[in-house]
Order: structure tokens, then sequence, then C-alpha cells
């Protein structure tokens, strides 16, 4: 009994002790960002740059698929139950509204944080293993400002471009299946569409992409910067990073959305 007691324990200040961690990488990576420029130290453009194009254009393929896809089989799978209800042409709002609420940044983050997080953590635990990060150090390049910046100000933009471009195509999906198979008039999907959708709808799911992005960031960076035992380690921090980012983005979903709907914000 002592010895379970003694591993939660454990845990819990492991635990805690990443917290602060990641916390103080938020700190230090907002400070470069906004006082870097002022001393000269600014990150480079054309490092942001190419992060941007791998974060963003190079995830575009996977991101309109699955958005798609997903506004496909929510058509499908609402329309029988509001056609028994007469009320069949109510899945253009229902559409919609999922997708931009919820589905839309949800989805794109979990897919992002996949691929790009991944990437991220296994890119830089292995400059880390491979000694690289202690290298930059030694020529008074500050890591945080170096490999983090780049990469976090590429992923809190290119998110919510590509969310509210999921948001668009998951739309078109369900418009498909409303107007070819069930028969919608097209003039009437499209306006029922319109009439349902909010722009709170909208900047909603563009303001949780927003913090999905942060969190892809920094969690890929942290456990990348982290890395150690070679080979091993780095596939250890990349799988922690994916899963320790979708736990995340499920949890800040949660909380945005009690904040967002069920107060008066």
């Amino acid at each position: 009994m002592g010895n379970f007691f003694e591993k939660i324990g454990s845990s819990v200040i492991k635990t805690s002790q990443q917290i602060i961690n990641v916390l103080a990488l938020l700190v230090d990576t907002i400070y470069w960002i906004f006082v870097g420029p002022f001393r000269k130290k600014a990150a480079k453009r054309q490092s942001i740059f190419e992060q941007m194009v791998f974060v963003g254009v190079k995830s575009l393929l996977i991101v309109f698929f699955v958005a798609l896809f997903t506004g496909v089989v929510i058509a499908m799978q609402t329309a029988p139950q509001l056609e028994s209800l007469g009320a069949v042409i109510y899945v253009a709002g229902l559409v919609a509204v999922s997708i931009t609420r919820e589905l839309g940044p949800v989805l794109t983050g979990l897919v992002i944080a996949g691929r790009v997080g991944a990437a991220m953590s296994a890119e830089l635990g292995t400059m880390k293993v491979t000694e690289q990060v202690e290298a930059l150090e030694c020529m008074a390049l500050n890591p945080v400002r170096f490999l983090v910046v780049p990469r976090f100000l590429a992923l809190i933009i290119m998110l919510p471009c590509l969310t509210v471009l999921a948001d668009a195509v998951g739309i078109f999906g369900g418009y498909l299946i409303g107007v070819f198979n069930l028969n919608i008039n097209p003039g009437l999907y499209i306006d029922t569409t319109f009439r349902f959708l909010t722009a709170k709808d909208i900047m909603t799911g563009v303001a949780k992409s927003f913090v999905f992005g942060g969190i892809i960031a920094l969690i890929g960076c942290y456990y990348g910067l982290n890395t150690s035992g070679g080979a091993e380690g780095v596939g250890k921090s990349t799988t922690t990073s994916i899963v320790t980012s979708f736990i995340l983005i499920i949890v800040a979903d949660c909380i945005l959305t009690a904040i967002f709907f069920f107060t008066n914000v």
C-alpha cells in the first residue's frame, strides 16, 4: 500500500514539474517574440516562413480530405433522423454549426498534432541527442529564440487558416450529400446554412485553433528539447508529445466551449 501511494506521489510531482517547465517555456517564447526585436535578436523571418510552409501548405491535402469526409459523414448520419421528422432541410444548419464550432478546429488540431507536432519533437529530439542544441548554446544562440519561436509563430498563424479551410470544405461535404443524395434544392441548402450559421460560431472555432496551435508547438518543442537516450529516446519523446497534445487539445476544447457557450463571453 505504501509503495502504491509512493508511486502516485512521484507521478504527481513529476507531472507538476513538467507543467511548470512547459509554462516556463511559454514565458521564454513570449519574451523572445516581443522583446527579441528590441534587442535586435528577433527570430529569422526565413525560418518562420519555412515553418509556415511546413505547417500550412504541406498539410492542406490531409486537412482537406479529413474535413470533406467529416462533413459527408455528419450529413449521412443525421439525415435519416431528420427525414423521419420531416425536417431534412435542417441537415444544412446542423452540418455548418457542428463543423465550425467543434469538428473543424478539433479535427484540424489533432491532425496537425499528429503530423507537425510529432515531426517537431523528432527533429528537435534528434538535434538534442546529437548535441546540436548544445552547439547552438556554445555559439551564443538561444535555442528558444532560434528553434522554438519560429515553430510557435508558424503554428498559431497557420492553424487558424487551416481551420477556416476545414470549415468551408466540411460544409461543402454536407452540401454534396444534401443536394445530390437528399435532393435538397441547392439555393435552399445554402440559404439554410447561412440562416443557422453565426459569426460567433466561426470566431469561436478560430479562437480554439489559435490555442491548439500554441499547445502543439509548446508540447512538441518541450519534449524534443528534453530528449535523452539516443534513437530510442527520440521515439519515446515523439510518442509522448503526440499523446500529450491530443489530451491537452481535448481538455482545452472542453474549457473553451464552456467559456464561449455557457458564459456571457
